[in-house]
């Protein structure tokens, strides 16, 4: 193992940012030296792990580390972007964004706002081709909306799919043949018409020339959000190529609402003051009477009643009604709009949901991320996100394959 540790190593070591660790560096709280053979500013192990150790596990997270640095500039073409979770992950990861679609223009004004340089598709995927880009981009993401197909024959085609936003996705990947391309989805598209619309996804894939590795449902609590949110990952491998691909890592560690909205290992300050919906009087004094890490059942039975209407007599546990949630847990899947019935998210302390901002870490977005359009569309962007962190783990795991790729594959 290396006495040293690069400026990027450190970083993702001990969970703070490049920016942080330079201004330390100023401050002269932790010092970096010049490296004696390179003569680049590295930080000695010994003395990051000494310092850091009262809070970092090194001996896990030496065996989690999903890090790792691209050999080149690697690009990618995302489809159906939002507001930008997975993107801003994957640019963490190293990798370059060279453009984007997307049909909100709320989630478009949202992008441009803090990415000026990334070149935005705005409107339906439809009236956009992406020939320009053929043989010129790395990677090619989208999460695709989950939509039936029509299934004319036994095994699905392409054309089978028109009309379907997952058409499109596989349109564009067949139009600029990316030596990997990956689609994340709800965890329901694994059931959705009883698991036909994924296996003609698969199918449809290997037509246009990808093989797909077997899928896999990733728990974002592994992958250091504070939020228990899950997303299915479909990777596609263009059949010249033989080099396999690895999910990334779980990480050991969990982190919960407390890491989410005060400072820590995750974020260098308190979450940041913000605009956020209130409850309505009836549900604000129902709510007032949840426990911390309590939800509708700990309500006095007359009450439950009133609250949960028809609900009550039906079967299910329902936990996600009438919930407080803990410091100490991670936060329940947050949805497009914080207020609406079944699905509540109370803050832990106070009886409100949680503002914008709360949302934002909850989804680990950086503070800087900013929102456009009105409240609403502000938590509908967030709520419908992959999570940043989530999309950065991801985006480690196809810089190891892209680093694999040419480096096989540079001419001899």
């Amino acid at each position: 193992m290396s006495k040293y540790l690069t400026l990027a190593e450190t970083s993702e070591l001990i969970g703070k940012s490049k920016e942080t660790l330079r201004r330390w560096d100023r401050e002269g709280k932790l010092s970096a030296v010049r490296e004696p053979m390179s003569n680049y500013r590295v930080y000695k192990r010994e003395q990051v792990e000494s310092l850091f150790s009262d809070f970092v596990d090194f001996k896990i997270l030496e065996t989690e580390q999903n890090y790792v640095e691209p050999d080149n500039q690697y690009s990618v073409l995302e489809l159906f972007a939002g507001a930008g979770g997975l993107a801003v992950g994957l640019e963490k990861a190293g990798l370059k964004c060279v453009a984007l679609n997307e049909i909100d223009k709320w989630a478009c004004e949202t992008l441009r706002k803090n990415r000026p340089n990334w070149k935005v598709f705005e409107g339906d995927i439809k009236s956009f081709s992406f020939t320009e880009y053929h043989n010129k981009i790395d990677v090619v993401t989208g999460g695709f909306p989950c939509q039936a197909f029509s299934y004319a024959g036994k095994k699905l085609g392409l054309n089978d799919a028109r009309g379907t936003l997952f058409y499109e996705f596989a349109r564009v990947v067949k139009e600029v043949n990316p030596p990997i391309c990956i689609g994340e989805n709800v965890r329901g598209l694994l059931s959705h018409e009883n698991g036909k619309t994924l296996q003609g996804m698969i199918s449809i894939l290997d037509e246009i020339g990808y093989n797909v590795v077997p899928y896999q449902v990733l728990k974002a609590v592994n992958y250091k959000v504070p939020q228990k949110r899950e997303r299915l990952i479909l990777v596609g491998i263009r059949k010249d190529i033989t080099i396999k691909y690895e999910y990334p890592k779980p990480n050991k560690k969990t982190y919960n609402l407390s890491d989410a909205l005060k400072k820590g290992e995750l974020f260098d300050s308190d979450v940041p003051n913000s605009m956020g919906v209130k409850y309505p009087k009836s549900k604000k004094d129902v709510l007032d009477l949840v426990p911390q890490k309590g939800y509708w059942r700990d309500l006095p039975l007359d009450i439950q009643k009133q609250f949960m209407g028809q609900s009550f007599y039906l079967g299910g546990g329902k936990t996600g009604m009438a919930r407080r949630i803990g410091w100490d847990e991670p936060c329940l899947t947050l949805t497009c709009s914080p207020a609406q019935k079944q699905t509540e998210r109370c803050h832990p302390e106070e009886t409100r949901p949680f503002t914008v901002r709360e949302y934002a870490r909850i989804q680990t977005f950086p503070d800087n991320w900013e929102f456009a359009g009105s409240m609403a569309q502000q938590y509908k962007q967030i709520g419908n996100a992959v999570p940043v962190n989530l999309g950065k783990e991801v985006g480690y795991s196809i810089v190891k394959f892209l680093n694999q790729y040419y480096s096989l594959s540079k001419p001899k």
